[in-house]
Parts: C-alpha cells; structure tokens; sequence
C-alpha cells in the first residue's frame, strides 16, 4: 500500500504571532461626550525586581462600563452599552516606565456566583523576561464595596494596598497605580499578580 504525502497547511490566515499594533489609551475618546460615568484618568510607572523602569513594557486594561456591563458578547445582561466605550485597552511604556490610560469609573460586576464584585479594572502585564503576561486588578481608593469584593478578602490585608490606585492630591479623577515586578526582599511591595 502506497500513502500519499500530506499535503502542507499553514496555520491560517487568523493566527497573529505577537501584537497587532493597535494602542489606545484613552478609552473614552470613540465613545465622546455621551459616555456614561465618572472619566479617570489613571498613571504608573512599571518597576523590575533591581528597582530599575521598564521601558519596554506593554500594559492592557480591560473593564465594564459605568453600569458594570461589559461591551463583550457574552456579557448579555439586560444593562445599557455605551456606543463606542469597548473597554479594552493598551499601552506601551515610555523610556521611564510610565503608562497612562484616559478611561471611567466601571461598575459592579458579578462573580461566578452572582455576588458584585467592588468596582475593578483587569490589568495584563507584558515585559521583557516573562513567558506569560502577569494578570493583576486595580480597585479604586476609598470604595466601600472593596470591603465586599471576594478577590480581595483574599489577598492577606498587608498585600492588598498593592492592589488599590492613590488618588492624586488636587487633581479630581487622576489616580496612581504603579506595577513593582518582582519587589524587594520579602516581595511585600510587588504587586499582587493572580494565576488565571
């Protein structure tokens, strides 16, 4: 019996080795002056286990809405959308490590098992060295559902500051939350990174 070769496939025409280029920072901008919500606007810098910035890392956000829906075909809760507000996303960090996002408050959004979540925004870190992206959250100073909010209840109490944006003095919805990858001695200023 004679087989025939296999003829060669490619790996399609959907499949993107690396990152596409797109980089938005101010989340509201497509969505104008109707978004709903309170506009923040959140800043940081990006630290590596010496202490040093990265200037060569990539930060992504992704949240809900200011009704805590989010724009994702699988959250088809009967809340409102906000035309144009995706949610998503993305940043380099410049030659200091710095990052900034021009973005609203979210709501609540439930958990697996229905309980609201304290208002949160997911947070995905690229940077040289790791293999994987680090996954974190930031939540939002002085929200009293932070004190609800099951992932926090979580992380020892010592840790959770690493977790929750500053509010910046005399600036109304200017924050500051900052990434320390691989912290000092004891890692009790890295921030809390989640295995998903």
């Amino acid at each position: 019996m004679s087989l025939q070769m296999t003829a060669s496939q490619t790996v399609g025409p959907f499949l993107h080795i690396g990152f596409d280029g797109t980089y938005v920072s101010d989340l509201t901008a497509a969505a104008g002056a109707s978004l709903a919500g309170e506009r923040i606007v959140i800043e940081g810098c990006v630290t590596d286990g010496t202490g040093g910035t990265v200037p060569d890392g990539l930060i992504e956000i992704w949240q809900a809405n200011a009704q805590g829906r989010y724009a994702h075909p699988d959250d088809t809760r009967a809340l409102p959308l906000d035309a144009g507000f995706t949610g998503f996303g993305r940043v380099a960090t410049d030659e200091q490590g710095r990052f900034r996002f021009v973005t609203i408050k979210p709501g609540r959004v439930p958990d697996a098992s229905g309980a609201l979540q304290a208002p949160h925004i997911m947070v995905s870190v690229f940077m040289r060295g790791l293999i994987k992206r680090l996954a974190t959250r930031i939540y939002f100073p002085d929200d009293p559902a932070n004190a609800e909010d099951g992932v926090l209840a979580r992380i020892p109490a010592a840790r959770r500051a690493t977790l929750i944006a500053c509010a910046v003095a005399g600036q109304a919805g200017a924050l500051n939350w900052n990434v320390v990858v691989q912290g000092s001695a004891g890692n009790a200023d890295e921030t809390v990174f989640f295995d998903l």
